[in-house]
Formats: C-alpha cells, structure tokens, sequence
C-alpha cells in the first residue's frame, strides 16, 4: 500500500522516537483536506438527483463522521495509530510505555471522530445565530429572545462561543511551542488527555505491519468468530475500513490540491450555482391559472409575497421568513428539490 513507501522514508532508529513538527502538523492536516472533497462529492450527486441523492448531502457530516469511526477504529486496533499518524510512519504509545490498551484505544477513538463532529456542529450553529442576529436586527432581536428560554440560551452560546474557541485554539498553540522546544511530549491537549505520546515507527514495526498476522486482522479478524453475527459485524466493518483505507491510499497525494480548490465556501457557492441547470418552468393549468405559483404569491405559505427573496440555486421567488426556515430546516429547494443553503438567500428591494 501507499503508507508503506511513506513509512519507509520515515522510520528512525531506536533512539529517534519523537517525530519532528512538521510531521505532526502533516499529519493532522491530511484528514482535514478528505472533509471538503466529500462534501463536494455528495453535493455533485444531490445536484444530478436530488430525489435520490438529496439525503447524502443533508446527512454529510454524520455519513462522513461514520465512516471515519470504523477507519480509525480500524487502524488503532491494528497499528495503534490513526489513519493519518500511520501514513506518515507514526504510532501512539502510552506515556509511560507497553502496548496501546483498550482503554487508549477508545479515547483516543472519541478524540480523533466524535470530538471533531461535536466542534464542527458547534460552529455551524454559532455562523446560523449569527445570521439570524444581523438579519433580525437587534431591536427585533431582543423581542423575540425575550419570550423564549431556549432563545436565551441561543444567545448566551453566541456571546460564549467565540471565547471558548479562543482558548481552546490558544491551548492548542500552547502544546505545540512546548513540543517544539521539547518542554513537552504532547503536541495537541487531547493526546494528553488520551494518556499517548506519537512515536516513529521503527524497521520492526513496519515488518510487523507486512507479516501475515497484520494482513490476517486486516481482512477477517482471524477465523474464532466465523458463522455468529459478531464475527460477521467485525469482518463487515472491517473490510469498509480497508476500502475506505485503500481509497484515501490512492487519493491521498491529491487531497492537498482538493483542499485548497474546494475550502472556501464562497468558492464553492458560487460553482454550486453557476453549474445547477436551469428550473422547469412552473406548471400552468389548462385554464391559464396557477394559483401556487402566481407572480405575488409565495409558494410556501400560499398567501401574498412580503419582503420578496429570490433562492438563487432555482430561481423562485418567497417570502423571507418562510424559504429561511424552510432552507435552513431542509437544505432544499422547496420546489425543484436542489440542494440550498441559506447563503443562496438573495433579499429582492422593489420599487414602490
């Protein structure tokens, strides 16, 4: 495989365990190019088929989140690494020596998916407050939070949030200039809280990894739990993490140029947009009336148009208050089913 020409390049001698900066920073930074490339992946499919399609690109990060659990889970049982830190010759170890032990293996496991997922929700939710505050006003903003506890509690996370990112990415900065000056054995607070340092592999481990008993684990898990629903749970979840494995393998070259050609959303919209084909046209009745579609009639609720918004991705035009809820609940057109963001909102201002 791939990691195998990388590892070589990589393993140190005996005496040589702590891997350099820049290999941390690499490999942290390669898992985050795989992220974009499959969002705009599901996004191309809902765009052919959004019937079909749609939920792949609503479901994104919980498919995605998946995924990434039965490959990490995958490598920490066989190389006592993720994904990434294997690729690039590293291993996690205790701090205090011997194997990596089931209890490292499920923290570490809850760092590398669950806590990126939580962190990543967070923020979508912190950019959706914030839209939702400067297209309220404040006036507007604070009636409305003030009949409501949950709103309260929305606006208390709004004020709290951005100090609590920034002490958690200044933690972050402070673990890497001790590991740097080599103050510290931990890079990142989660391997701390993990209990594991990073290591180089050595020639032993890279021949251990190639022997038959690696391999045997990689496809089956050995042959005790054959015929019972474990077993064939275990083989089915391995054998996704080989696939999913090889595919980030033959990949993995190219995800820093998917990174930076798909990483801003500003980018991204605009080519979502200038690619979607054009809208059917609405469906008339034989009597020449379309009642739901009716030049000042909002399609969603079915009454008078007030304050006009157009959703670029098709083309119809709404009422604000209902094509934000709807875009922000569905992420769908609400009549060509195209996938839509609430970014795709286009405030129209008409003439009196």
């Amino acid at each position: 495989m791939a990691e195998f020409g990388a590892h070589l390049t990589t393993a140190g001698t005996e005496g040589d365990e702590k891997p350099s900066i820049f290999e941390v920073l690499a490999q942290e930074s390669l898992m985050t190019a795989v992220r974009p490339a499959v969002k705009h992946a599901s996004k191309i499919l809902a765009e052919r088929n959004p019937a079909r399609y749609g939920w792949l690109y609503r479901f994104n990060d919980e498919i995605y989140t998946l995924l990434d659990t039965l490959l990490q889970h995958h490598y920490l049982k066989t190389y006592g690494a993720s994904f990434a830190e294997n690729f690039y010759g590293l291993k996690r170890a205790p701090i205090h020596g011997g194997k990596l032990g089931h209890q490292h293996q499920l923290k570490s496991l809850v760092f590398l998916t669950l806590l990126p997922y939580l962190k990543h929700k967070l923020d979508q939710k912190f950019e959706t407050l914030q839209e939702e505050e400067a297209d309220a006003g404040g006036i507007i903003g604070d009636a409305i939070q003030e009949q409501s506890l949950w709103k309260k509690l929305e606006r208390a996370f709004r004020i709290v949030y951005p100090y609590v990112h920034m002490g958690w990415e200044s933690a972050m900065l402070y673990y890497q200039f001790t590991y740097i000056f080599d103050k510290s054995q931990y890079h990142s607070p989660l391997l701390h809280l993990a209990g594991v340092k990073l290591c180089n592999l050595s020639a032993d481990d890279i021949r251990l990894q190639q022997s038959k008993e690696a391999l045997e684990t990689l496809v089956g898990g050995g042959t005790s739990n054959q015929g019972n629903l474990a077993g064939l749970l275990g083989k089915a979840a391995a054998f996704t993490a080989v696939s999913v494995s090889s595919a980030l393998s033959v990949g993995v070259f190219f995800l820093q140029f998917l990174e930076w050609w798909y990483s801003e959303e500003n980018q991204n919209t605009a080519r979502a947009v200038s690619s979607l084909p054009a809208p059917p046209p609405p469906v008339v009745k034989l009597d020449g009336t379309a009642p739901r579609f009716h030049p000042a009639v909002c399609p969603v609720c079915g009454r008078v148009r007030t304050n006009d918004t157009a959703l670029s991705t098709s083309g119809h035009v709404f009422c604000y208050p209902c094509i934000y809820n709807f875009v922000q609940k569905h992420q769908r057109c609400p009549i060509t089913g195209y996938p839509s963001a609430v970014d795709h909102l286009i405030k129209l201002y008409l003439p009196d």
